[in-house]
């Protein structure tokens, strides 16, 4: 399965978030599964790319020439390296090759690309799975900014059903992986 994973590209973040930026990299390699996300050497995202590989893995990454040019931003060892003209084009290289999306901590950008997968989600443009991270409570504030959408009436019931929150990696990869085998049973 290729697996798109959004993250933080910040080089501060703390220990427990880099900590499972590294398991859910040597995960994804254990399961025999591509790792899709933003071709970056900063931050949680080079975590995660380094320990797929460190542990037999499959990268992939798609990067914007604007970031590629910027010294030591684009990992230049990934296994594809797909350099775009904008970042719409590599958002959506990630969306298309992906078959499930998992989300670790992160700032704006992290909250945008998830946000769109969701809204995709929820106009039927696509089925992938989507789990949300959230490790050491980090997105509780967001999950309680969702659960508002719900209470408000401007998200409908249904739409809870469009992604997971979980508190780690193996648990998104379970989740991501059940609901994979599920939809091909069907």
């Amino acid at each position: 399965m290729h697996i798109g994973v959004y993250c933080a590209s910040s080089n501060h973040v703390a220990d427990r978030f880099i900590d499972e930026a590294e398991v859910l990299g040597r995960l994804i390699a254990e399961r025999n599964d591509t790792l899709v996300y933003g071709g970056g050497q900063v931050g949680l995202m080079d975590v995660v790319a380094r320990s797929v590989h460190e542990h037999g893995g499959t990268v992939i990454g798609a990067i914007p020439q604007a970031l590629k040019d910027r010294e030591g931003i684009a990992y230049g060892i990934a296994d594809e390296l797909h350099v775009t003209e904008t970042m719409q084009q590599r958002k959506a290289i990630i969306f298309t090759r992906a078959d499930a999306f998992i989300v670790l901590p992160g700032g704006f950008g992290t909250l945008e690309e998830l946000t769109e997968v969701l809204t995709l989600r929820q106009l039927g443009y696509h089925d992938k799975p989507i789990a949300v991270v959230n490790v050491g409570g980090f997105y509780d504030p967001l999950i309680e900014l969702f659960e508002h959408f719900f209470d408000q009436r401007m998200a409908h019931e249904r739409y809870r059903g469009l992604y997971r929150v979980v508190d780690s990696s193996a648990a998104a990869l379970n989740y991501i992986h059940e609901t994979r085998s599920r939809a091909k049973a069907v």
